[in-house]
């Protein structure tokens, strides 16, 4: 390997057209770390918000934007015994997913499932870390319950409805064009809700409300969500694309007896996603190598084209994931 290698780094805080091609050093795996030489990077609604300087990375990570790759294992710290030069790999990043080669924790690393190439497995770990650990994990969700996800045709909301359908759910998505809706209804959703036309609590409540809402939009959606709710219900909050502050009536939620929770997965610990990554290993890569579980392709952009696929993303245009091919 040469020393440096192409990176797209944030030029400074601001629209797609701050993401600017550079070079930087590649990276030594520290320990327990492995370095990836990049194949795909997944695009993400994260990626977006630190390039806007809205999240700012962690202590430690990289400054780079990326937080999903796949590719092959070219250097091995110390301290990793499951993983060797050669592997093919996909990984949950801390950041720096937008260049040639990247360090992660191994732990992190999942292998590339069965029949499944390298473009479409830099489509999982951001998402499917993310919707298992908050919809089965911190939701809870259970056969046979309702389940409602906003956003639908997002990368999340394609995981969650595939994954809550064949796990024994019923599935309720909301969607923004009757192009979407349908994509859902494809995916396993039992029925979608077109919020141009529909009233999505209209639709739950009808149903006898939702046992779990999965929500990305926030703002006016949060106490619109605490009105679809069954009895019990739970709301996981992962995203406020309509802004996190609202007033909210909080007798409803002590009368009925409602959960109100939330997560982040960049910031949690290390050994935290360590887990949830051996947890999709054990119950959801089964799903993905059987062909009942797949990612939802939407466009590929290349690794110097970052701020069209970022500009893509923030049309709300695309349905599922969005992908940089970085190798050659």
């Amino acid at each position: 390997m040469s020393e440096m290698m192409r990176a797209v780094e944030i030029s400074t805080p601001g629209g797609p057209d701050v993401l600017q091609l550079t070079e930087r050093p590649i990276p030594v795996p520290g320990h327990g770390q492995v370095v990836i030489k990049v194949a795909y990077a997944g695009v993400n609604r994260p990626d977006a918000l630190q390039r806007a300087g809205a999240y700012a990375p962690p202590p430690g990570a990289s400054d780079l934007p990326g937080l999903e790759a796949s590719g092959e294992v070219v250097a091995v710290g110390a301290g990793v015994s499951d993983l060797v030069q050669g592997d093919l790999v996909c990984g949950l990043l801390p950041g720096g997913g937008y260049a040639d080669y990247v360090a992660t924790p191994a732990a992190h690393c999942l292998p590339i499932p069965k029949g499944m190439d390298l473009k479409q497995a830099a489509c999982l770990p951001e998402t499917f870390f993310t919707v298992w650990s908050n919809v089965f994990g911190r939701g809870g969700l259970q056969a046979g319950e309702r389940f409602l996800v906003h956003g639908g045709s997002s990368g999340i909301g394609t995981t969650a409805i595939q994954l809550a359908s064949v796990l024994g759910a019923r599935v309720f998505a909301t969607a923004g064009s009757d192009e979407k809706c349908q994509a859902c209804l494809d995916l396993g959703a039992e029925r979608v809700i077109n919020y141009r036309d529909e009233d999505f609590v209209d639709v739950l409540r009808g149903q006898g409300g939702a046992n779990l809402i999965l929500d990305m939009v926030g703002g006016d959606y949060i106490p619109r969500n605490i009105k679809s709710l069954a009895d019990d219900g739970r709301l996981v909050q992962i995203a406020f694309l309509s802004g996190p502050k609202v007033e909210l009536n909080f007798a409803q939620i002590m009368m009925r007896r409602l959960t109100v929770t939330g997560s982040t997965l960049r910031p949690q610990s290390d050994l935290a996603k360590a887990r949830i990554a051996d947890e999709l290993f054990e119950v959801v890569w089964p799903l993905l190598e059987s062909g009942q579980v797949a990612p939802v392709m939407d466009s590929e952009f290349a690794l110097a084209d970052a701020a069209a696929a970022h500009a893509r993303m923030e049309s709300s245009g695309h349905i599922g994931k969005i992908v940089l091919k970085v190798a050659g």
